[in-house]
């Protein structure tokens, strides 16, 4: 109670100054527009509809298209050529009446004459690789892009089409109304392209030391571009970098491979004993039952005498996958298989490495491991994984996604050596690929339009399921390590970033293909964002629920930027307008310090000046208790470890008159009074977080809300009462909100060496 009258005889005072000062200064200003930080999203939100709901819920009429596909596959290993057919069966549940369908031909953009290479400015580099000479100067370079055969109704009759670089339009020749289907064959085949030396998402990589490919494939099919409520047909063209935007549907696909290659694929294995060796068969059943340990399923004995045997007759596997937004497949006859199961929501679901003897004993050692721990990770975290198998496939130089299987990067060198840079990176991987299952494989988002909305959110995730990853198998670490050391998520890791050059940043709310620092952009900032919004703003009670409760809403659906703000926001409770706006639709940065801080004592000798305050708001100034200022006139350290009440009369009356002897000996008078000046020379609002050291070495840390700024974007005041005396004051002291210049974060300001002086002191 005295500490409320306290603060309350304060802000009178404090109430006082600002009147008298708003009586000298007052005079007419231009008006403006709201530029307050803390304005709502009106403005940059799309307006709620019967489809999208203001909750960030899907609305009554939201909707969503099907693609179902059933393809032949196969693969000529001797001149790495793939040949394909498909029937797509396609649904319109949209009221609008559709005349041509948009498909995706992403293979295009490595067309001989696609204009992808173009649009990249290039110099003259002092060198290269005799190999990327060739291809540039001396040849006409790779063609990868689709060949397309034919393009008919299923009984035969073409159809008219037409080629925009990566996209075709296949005209409807009868309109399809609601609820109609529309069934069309695609013949085509294409170049398969070395991934390894000529780039891209998918291909194969060869060793010519036993002369085998080992493939991964993906964007091998013409594929369905999403229909909705948003913008129509998401006919984006593809030029590399931004990915995919898909709709929902079934596959059968039958993958024909040589007799003696090992595939695994998204989909469930439909003949699983005419493609499995009877040993393999028995391996397998045991792993279904192995819930701690991978079980081998092709040994690496066998896959080196695969490697020899190059089989001329063909194998075909068969799958079924169900309710998938994309497919992709990996074979080799290098390949090693293990498996284990994990038990996710009381279902058990099988983690799967793929992975040739260049990956060992890295990859027989971790990558299931990996795939298991994120599968428990991401499933706390949102809902229970929904498909029966997660695969991770050793690739090199490659890192990427689709639903059920993912290819990952990190080798030993050639005699099995590796340092914690390549451990960890490969399981950094493995966790990131495999927890795109979530987003955006089930959680649907627009990579095309939104890479943040996958890659940021799935690099928040990795970070929590990094640090679990430490906790469940600390034999992963190494000495001296207490947890698993992530690459991103932390706040100060964004902080070089945020504080770089503002003509190479463009805020997170950009399309992929038009920003800077693209990693920084699409996987860390955001990331960095929702770490910090978990642990410092909102708490992560708050923010798990409200992430659940996104992810929930939108699985296998369609969503985009505001569902999620407005979900987070819904869920919670908090009104984040501010966060969303300065971290994901500006370049702005944070940096909030210690302008001054002054300190006061309760006098028995107030000046005249305050004494007249006191009276011309009609206050007796006998009644009052003042302050003083260390550097005024009237000023007695030698008071400093006195109770107020000690010094002031008229505090002490006021104490007998009003309170009893029990609640005297409770009250907690405080002895010293410090008012500090907060300034935020960044643009971005955060909470002040403030630790506090005392004369004894105790610390004390409080959180001011970001909406201390409300009303003054500049500088803030916060008056603090205290008993034992404040001998320093440290913001961020944790680093948790991406404070790019900590220079000004302590007090009193501490002195700062020259970069020579940095220099001398290290012993050079």
């Amino acid at each position: 109670m005295l500490r409320f009258k306290l603060f309350f005889l304060l802000l009178l005072v404090s109430g006082f100054g600002l009147m008298a000062q708003e009586a000298v200064t007052n005079e007419r200003k231009p008006g403006h527009t709201n530029q307050n930080k803390f304005k709502q999203l009106y403005d940059e939100f799309a307006t709620p509809n019967m489809f999208r709901s203001a909750s960030g819920a899907p609305g009554p009429e939201y909707y969503q298209q099907q693609a179902d596909y059933k393809m032949n596959i196969e693969i000529d290993d001797e001149n790495a050529r793939l040949y394909g057919e498909e029937t797509i069966t396609y649904t319109n549940n949209s009221k609008d009446v559709l005349t041509y369908l948009w498909v995706q031909l992403d293979q295009n953009m490595r067309a001989r004459d696609s204009k992808t290479p173009l649009i990249e400015s290039s110099g003259m580099p002092p060198l290269t690789t005799p190999e990327r000479y060739a291809s540039t100067y001396l040849t006409d370079g790779f063609d990868g892009g689709f060949r397309i055969e034919k393009v008919t109704l299923p009984d035969g009759t073409p159809l008219n089409y037409m080629i925009n670089r990566t996209m075709m339009r296949v005209e409807l020749p009868t309109p399809m109304a609601k609820g109609d289907q529309f069934s069309f064959y695609i013949k085509w085949w294409y170049n398969i392209n070395d991934h390894v030396n000529d780039g891209g998402r998918s291909g194969y990589e060869y060793f010519p030391k036993d002369d085998n490919r080992s493939y991964v494939i993906a964007q091998f099919y013409p594929r369905m571009a999403v229909y909705n409520d948003v913008e129509g047909w998401q006919n984006s063209q593809f030029w590399g970098r931004d990915e995919f935007a898909l709709p929902f549907g079934n596959f059968e696909v039958n993958i024909t491979v040589p007799a003696d290659h090992i595939l695994d694929a998204t989909g469930r294995l439909l003949n699983r004993e005419e493609v499995f060796s009877k040993e393999m068969l028995q391996r397998y059943e045991q792993a279904k039952k192995s819930y701690d340990k991978p079980v081998i399923i092709a040994t690496q004995k066998e896959a080196e005498a695969r490697e020899k045997t190059k089989s001329k007759e063909k194998k075909t596997w068969k799958f079924l996958a169900e309710n998938v937004r994309d497919y992709g497949f990996a074979t080799s006859r290098k390949y090693i298989w293990d498996m284990m199961a994990v038990n996710v929501g009381g279902k058990d679901v099988m983690a799967v490495s793929l992975y040739s003897k260049e990956g060992n004993p890295l990859w027989e050692q971790w990558s299931t491991y990996a795939v298991a721990s994120t599968l428990n990770t991401y499933s706390r975290m949102t809902f229970d994984y929904p498909y029966h198998k997660a695969i991770s496939v050793h690739a090199d130089r490659q890192g990427m996604e689709y639903p059920m299987i993912c290819w990952n990067y990190g080798r030993p060198d050639e005699n099995g050596k590796y340092d914690d840079r390549t451990k960890f990176g490969m399981i950094s991987v493995i966790i990131h690929e495999v927890g795109h299952n979530f987003f955006p494989m089930i959680v649907n988002s627009d990579e095309r339009q939104w890479t943040w909305m996958d890659e940021g959110l799935n690099t928040f995730l990795q970070y929590v399921a990094e640090q679990d990853f430490g906790e469940w198998y600390p034999a992963a670490l190494s000495p001296g390590q207490t947890a698993y050391p992530s690459r991103r998520g932390p706040a100060k890791y964004i902080v070089n970033y945020m504080g770089g050059d503002q003509d190479f940043i463009a805020p997170i709310m950009t399309k992929g293909l038009n920003t800077y620092q693209f990693g920084n952009n699409a996987y860390g900032k955001p990331a960095t964002a929702l770490n910090i919004l978990r642990e410092t703003v909102m708490g992560r009670e708050l923010f798990d629920y409200s992430f659940k409760e996104y992810a929930n809403r939108w699985k296998f659906k369609h969503p985009t930027p505001e569902d999620f703000f407005r979900t987070m926001e819904d869920a919670s409770a908090f009104d984040l307008d501010w966060f969303w706006r300065g971290w994901f639709y500006t370049t702005d940065w944070v940096d909030i310090g210690i302008a001054e801080v002054k300190t006061y004592q309760v006098t028995a000798k107030p000046s005249d000046d305050t004494k007249r305050i006191a009276r011309r708001f009609g206050r007796n100034p006998d009644d009052m208790v003042y302050f003083v200022e260390a550097s005024a006139d009237g000023f007695d350290a030698s008071l400093k470890n006195k109770k107020p009440s000690e010094i002031s009369k008229t505090l002490e009356k006021y104490l007998k008159d009003n309170f009893t002897k029990d609640e005297l000996k409770a009250i907690n008078e405080p002895k010293f009074f410090y008012e500090i000046t907060f300034n935020k020379p960044g643009g971005l609002v955060m909470p002040i977080i403030v630790e506090y050291t005392y004369d004894d070495g105790s610390t004390k840390t409080e959180t001011f809300p970001a909406q201390i700024w409300r009303l003054n974007d500049k500088e803030v005041r916060r008056v603090v009462a205290s008993n034992k005396e404040i001998v320093k004051i440290t913001l961020d002291p944790k680093e948790e909100t991406a404070d790019i210049d900590t220079t000004n974060n302590i007090w009193p300001p501490q002195e700062q060496k020259s970069e020579f002086e940095q220099f001398k002191g290290s012993g050079n």
